[in-house]
């Protein structure tokens, strides 16, 4: 996999970097950044739990509190036509407010694999980090014992619907929109990395956390697993393991510790699934073929057999020499060893490398299309 640190070094003059609010600064090695502050997320706890609007700035997306009766409105009472989604947290609802906005609306499962604390995470979070890449949160409800979070509507649903068990209405994602899901899935999690002080560790990033828009802009959601990274001279933050099953790294599973190289090591299984179009884990296929990361690894040392890797769904419509590249970033996030893993930063300088050499075919098919027409139903 040698060839990675040579594409890293090949492709800097590609990359255009805007120091806004908007893209966030991408370079870890960058002097002299600005940074959004998280340093006291965890003191904020009693004035979101009371339901004080602590978090509107309008510079800062200005998260509401709203009653549940305008959230439950907005829903037409929780309306089973209007489920979109469930997840850890609890079901999920597309609803429009009564300024005729759309919006995802999460509702806590008081039985779920979730509870309040998760929740004052992902709205303390929410209101604190801002990025192109990171879904908005526009508010949230503490009426009683009611927990709910209303975040920007996303259409296309979640990268997962996009990959696996597709519909007839849903075509596969071409190569150039897989590139472009991974370019920006990975300058969110850059942004969480090297812009916010502390940096923040996703904790949870996999594919059915990963929103796209009209566009197949994606954008990282549900961050109440998310936690403050080490700061000084820590090296990793000790936690009880949480997250999901094949998209945890390893040494993160055994001993709880936590560093950023983990969020990295997620990213790598997300890339994978690009790649190959198969789940993290499919208790469907035979033993030797469940886990996705352990059926890898031996194609990831013969380069003669990288191409048993490719989604058929692709028919071979890829470059090949970025399509090599982009299994040999892959290789490197998904290093047993931590130390041994890319920086985040890296990682997005090589793949805006690979969508800058997008694949393009003589004539267009009709069975591979960048905008599926229907949208799947959506995650969050």
């Amino acid at each position: 996999m040698g060839c990675f640190s040579c594409l890293c070094g090949r492709c800097k003059d590609v990359r255009k970097i805007k120091d806004d609010s908007s893209t966030g600064v991408r370079s870890s090695t960058r002097k002299g950044r600005s940074k959004t502050s998280t340093e006291n997320v965890v003191k904020k706890d009693s004035s979101i739990e009371k339901g004080s609007d602590s978090s509107t700035n309008p510079k800062r997306g200005g998260a509401r509190s709203f009653t549940f009766r305008e959230l439950a409105a907005a829903t037409k009472n929780f309306k089973e036509a209007n489920l979109i989604g469930q997840g850890g947290f609890g079901k999920v609802y597309k609803g429009i407010l009564e300024t005729g906005q759309t919006v995802a609306i999460k509702q806590l499962d008081h039985n779920g694999l979730q509870g309040n604390r998760e929740f004052i995470v992902e709205v303390l979070m929410l209101s604190l980090l801002h990025h192109s890449n990171l879904v908005t949160l526009i508010g949230y409800c503490t009426d009683g014992d009611q927990r709910l979070l209303a975040y920007e509507y996303m259409p296309m649903g979640c990268l997962e619907d996009h990959l696996f068990d597709l519909t007839l209405d849903n075509a596969p994602l071409d190569w150039n929109t897989r590139i472009k899901i991974a370019v920006g899935a990975a300058q969110g999690l850059e942004y969480l990395h090297c812009k916010a002080d502390p940096p923040v560790i996703y904790r949870d990033l996999k594919s059915a956390n990963i929103l796209l828009d009209d566009d197949f802009n994606p954008k990282l959601s549900d961050f109440g697993l998310a936690k403050l990274g080490p700061v000084g001279d820590n090296t990793h933050v000790s936690t009880r393991v949480m997250g999901t099953h094949g998209y945890c790294a390893p040494e993160y599973a055994m001993s709880g510790k936590l560093t950023l190289k983990s969020d990295v090591y997620s990213f790598g299984v997300v890339l994978l699934e690009l790649i190959t179009g198969r789940k993290a884990i499919d208790i469907t296929k035979m033993r030797a073929e469940q886990n996705l990361v352990s059926w890898s690894r031996p194609f990831f040392k013969d380069r003669r057999r990288f191409a048993q890797l490719a989604d058929p769904l692709l028919e071979g419509c890829f470059p090949v020499r970025c399509f090599h590249h982009a299994i040999a970033i892959t290789a490197m996030c998904l290093q047993e060893q931590p130390n041994f893993r890319p920086l985040i930063g890296d990682v997005v300088v090589a793949l805006e490398y690979l969508a800058s050499q997008p694949y393009q075919s003589e004539a267009q098919t009709g069975s591979l299309r960048s905008h599926p027409s229907s949208p799947a139903q959506r995650g969050y």
